[in-house]
C-alpha cells in the first residue's frame, strides 16, 4: 500500500474513535475503508477490532481519569456481553448483507424515535447509587448485544447505550463510560478469535488504532465537558445519518 494512504487511515480512525466513544457506528466508516484498501470482508472485520481495542483503552482511561465511573459499576454487565461476543465472533451466520443493513437501519430509526420522544430518560442526572445487579433480563439484553458486537461490531455502541440508559437506569455520560468498558472486554475476546483464524492485518489495524485512540481521548473530554444534552443531540445526528446510510444506500 502507498505510504501516503497511512495518514488517511489514521485520520479515518480518529473520526471513528470520536464517533464510537460518544455514540456508535464508527465502524461504518472504518470497515468500508479497509475493504477499499483491498482487505477481504472477514479480514477487514478482524482488523477493525484492533482499532476498537486500542480506542477502548484510551476511552476507558480518559473516563476513569475524570472519575466518571467506578470499576465495580460495570464489571458484572461485561460478563454476558463477553459471552455473547465470544459466540458471535465464532458463529458464521449465513445472512444477506443487504438484509442485515436494513435490519440495523430499522433498529436505528426506532432508537432515534426513543431519543426524540422520551428525552427525560436520556437527560436525567444520576442521583442515587447505581444498581448494576445482573438480573435475568439484563443478562439476556447484554448477552444479545455482546453477540451482535462480536459478530459485526458496527452500531453496537447505540445498543449498549440503550441497554445502559433504558435497561439499567444509568445517566448518559456514565453510560458512555460503561459502554466503552464493556466494549473493551468483549473486544479482547472477539479479537482473539480473529487472530486465531489469521484474519487480522496488523499494520493497518495498528495504524487505524492510533487514530482511534486520539479520537477516543478527545471524545472523553467532550463528553464530560458538554454533558448529557450535547451527547443526546450528537446521538440523534449520528443515528439519523447512519440509519439513512443503511436503509437508502
Amino acid at each position: 500500500m502507498d505510504f501516503w494512504l497511512y495518514p488517511i487511515v489514521a485520520l479515518v480512525g480518529a473520526i471513528a474513535g470520536f464517533i464510537n466513544t460518544l455514540a456508535g457506528s464508527g465502524s461504518l466508516l472504518t470497515l468500508p475503508v479497509l475493504i477499499f484498501l483491498g482487505l477481504p470482508a472477514n479480514v477487514a472485520n478482524g482488523t477493525n477490532r484492533v482499532g476498537i481495542f486500542m480506542q477502548s483503552i484510551a476511552a476507558v482511561g480518559g473516563f476513569k481519569k475524570k472519575k466518571v465511573f467506578e470499576w465495580n459499576e460495570g464489571i458484572w454487565l461485561t460478563i454476558p456481553a463477553a459471552i455473547g461476543a465470544l459466540v458471535g465472533s465464532m458463529v458464521a451466520v449465513d445472512i444477506d448483507e443487504q438484509l442485515m443493513n436494513k435490519i440495523i437501519g430499522a433498529l436505528l430509526v426506532f432508537m432515534f424515535i426513543l431519543l426524540l420522544v422520551k428525552p427525560e430518560r436520556w437527560l436525567k442526572q444520576q442521583t442515587e447509587k447505581l444498581n448494576t445487579k445482573l438480573t435475568p433480563l439484563r443478562f439476556i439484553i447484554f448477552l444479545a448485544i455482546g453477540f451482535y458486537g462480536g459478530f459485526i461490531q458496527a452500531g453496537v455502541g447505540y445498543f449498549l447505550l440503550s441497554g445502559l440508559v433504558l435497561g439499567v437506569g444509568v445517566d448518559l455520560v456514565k453510560a458512555n463510560a460503561l459502554k466503552v468498558l464493556i466494549t473493551f472486554v468483549f473486544t479482547i475476546l472477539a479479537l482473539g478469535v480473529f487472530i486465531y483464524n489469521s484474519q487480522v492485518d496488523y499494520v493497518l489495524g495498528i495504524t487505524m488504532g492510533l487514530g482511534n485512540m486520539v479520537g477516543a481521548w478527545i471524545a472523553t473530554h467532550v463528553a464530560v465537558k458538554k454533558g448529557a444534552v450535547f451527547i443526546r443531540w450528537f446521538l440523534l445526528g449520528c443515528v439519523l445519518v447512519f440509519a439513512f446510510k443503511l436503509l437508502l444506500f
